[in-house]
């Protein structure tokens, strides 16, 4: 059973920076597409940034040049570097397998105030 573990959020300022990390425990994580999802309040969880096995990066539209995602395959961990953060990515933010999903962990509550 695979098992997520989302951590690195917090209270900051719009502006700053944060990084998420997520270790994820079991032997599917090397072989996945790994994303980084969100949910605000009231609002559906959607796919922020997705990572493939080799490195390969993609973004939604509205993080584009503000976050990065990057992978340690070898720690089964992947990464969220966030900056330039506004109030708007407030939200809780989850990782997951984005083609082979398995259950969700508790996430890791990002809040950016104004």
């Amino acid at each position: 059973q695979v098992h997520l573990v989302e951590s690195g959020g917090g209270l900051v300022q719009a502006g700053g920076s944060l990084r998420l990390s997520c270790a994820a425990s079991g032997s599917i994580f090397s072989i996945n597409v790994m994303g980084w999802y969100r949910q605000a309040p009231e609002k559906q969880r959607e796919l922020v940034a997705a990572v493939t096995p080799t490195g390969r990066p993609n973004y939604a539209d509205y993080v584009k040049g503000r976050f990065t995602i990057s992978r340690t395959n070898a720690k089964n961990t992947v990464y969220l570097q966030m900056g330039s953060l506004k109030p708007e990515d407030t939200a809780v933010y989850y990782c997951n397998a984005v083609y082979r999903p398995v259950d969700w962990g508790q996430g890791t509550q990002v809040t950016v105030s104004s």
